[in-house]
């Protein structure tokens, strides 16, 4: 069986989050993020959890072209779409000017809505770090702010535009996410390895608690019903963005090495991203476009539907990369929720939270090594069906559902004059 989730055993947990009862009146929450919350699992997640609890919720994201409207009301949440964005940055100044209009945008519409019926929470989220300052006003009328470390931003910066640790930029980086810890009444962090990196450079351990990326059962039990018809071929997925350190380039030499040993496998890739140019590049150079595939962004009970219908998920992270190698997966928990084995990078974030006995783990970035266990697990439906079985009860232990009680506590001691937030060993 699968080991005892990590949390338990790790040095810190979320505990005593609440010596309060909930507020008697539903709270006010506004949710800020440059993302698209339709594809934001993280978001939607918390979003919804306190929607469906009776709290009123205000979305400010970002809109994907005219795919979808300005406004939008999900699940009972109240979306606002203020930003266009495409994904096609070419380098970081880009990418920052883009970020800088939509903090000034955000900044101007959340003074509007907050001066319309005032919040009790604004919960901002990284990337970048410094959109927590778009929150000024509802901060000067006292309501509690919330920062969101989805990523790391100095070590995301330095993977993603191959920035020196040494570089002023990084150092500027560094600055900017202590800045803006300060700015924030409590930070929240996705893993408790970067926990432990922002405390140590950033801010003060009581005031940081990790919320892990699970999976939303209410989305993928759906979507485990939903299984492919019979039809001879071998299914491998890839969804997420499609950035360098996520090895996908690896996971297209690995597949390419042994496609001719498995002529009914075929490679499927969900996603966008800067390295797909370079990606679908590569798989041309191989020869290989009728057995890899590239598709578009899916929205997330969409993507949920074709990872349903996977024989073998791949998630190939960059262990050679310092953010890659820290970056904690949120497709492996919900692949697992959908009874489909993993072939994952062994990187220390997996390694943290994962044994091997329900992830079938390769090291170093070796393609050969992947190649290997993708031809050993594709011959080895027994392998596959233990991986599954010993995932199953990981997943009870860390899905949305079991877990999304101490994000809801954590918003109700911030307006609870008598809470408080612990972290004990």
């Amino acid at each position: 069986m699968a080991s005892t989730s990590p949390e338990i055993q790790s040095n810190y947990a979320l505990s005593s989050i609440l010596s309060g009862p909930h507020p008697e009146r539903p709270l006010r929450v506004c949710m800020l993020a440059y993302a698209f919350y339709e594809s934001d699992t993280r978001i939607l997640q918390y979003a919804t959890a306190l929607a469906e609890r009776g709290d009123i919720v205000d979305v400010i994201a970002l809109r994907r072209g005219d795919e979808f409207p300005e406004f939008e009301r999900l699940n009972g949440v109240n979306v606002y779409r203020i930003q266009e964005r495409t994904v096609n940055e070419k380098g970081l100044f880009t990418y920052v000017k883009r970020i800088m209009r939509f903090a000034f945008r955000s900044a101007w519409f959340l003074r509007r809505k907050h001066r319309e019926h005032p919040y009790d929470v604004v919960h901002v989220h990284n990337v970048p770090d410094f959109l927590v300052f778009s929150a000024v006003y509802p901060k000067l009328k006292k309501a509690p702010i919330v920062l969101d470390v989805h990523d790391l931003l100095p070590e995301f910066y330095a993977s993603k535009f191959k920035i020196s640790h040494k570089s002023f930029l990084f150092k500027l980086l560094v600055l900017s996410e202590r800045c803006s810890a300060a700015f924030a009444d409590h930070v929240i962090i996705a893993n408790h390895l970067w926990r432990h990196r922002l405390v140590s450079r950033s801010s003060k351990p009581e005031k940081c608690s990790v919320v892990r990326n699970r999976p939303d059962l209410s989305i993928f039990t759906e979507s485990a019903k939903e299984k492919r018809k019979e039809d001879g071929k071998f299914i491998l997925t890839y969804p997420g963005s499609l950035n360098w350190h996520q090895g996908l380039d690896v996971a297209i030499r690995a597949f390419t090495s042994i496609a001719d040993r498995i002529p009914e496998a075929e490679f499927h890739i969900y996603g966008e991203g800067p390295a797909k140019p370079s990606l679908m590049a590569l798989v041309k150079e191989f020869g290989m476009e009728s057995r890899i595939f590239f598709h578009d962004f899916l929205p997330s009970r969409e993507v949920a539907q074709v990872m349903a219908k996977t024989d073998l998920a791949i998630e190939p992270k960059r262990s050679t990369s310092a953010f890659g190698n820290e970056a904690l997966s949120t497709k492996i928990l919900e692949f697992m929720s959908l009874g489909v084995p993993v072939i994952a990078s062994k990187t220390t974030i997996h390694a943290y939270y994962y044994d091997e006995t329900i992830i079938q783990y390769y090291d170093n970035d070796d393609e050969s090594q992947l190649a290997a266990q993708i031809l050993h697990l594709k011959n080895d439906s027994h392998l596959r069906r233990s991986l599954v079985e010993n995932a199953k009860q990981y997943v009870e232990e860390n899905t949305w559902d079991a877990r999304k009680h101490e994000y809801l506590r954590l918003v109700d001691s911030l307006i609870t004059p008598n809470a408080q937030v612990a972290l004990v060993l």
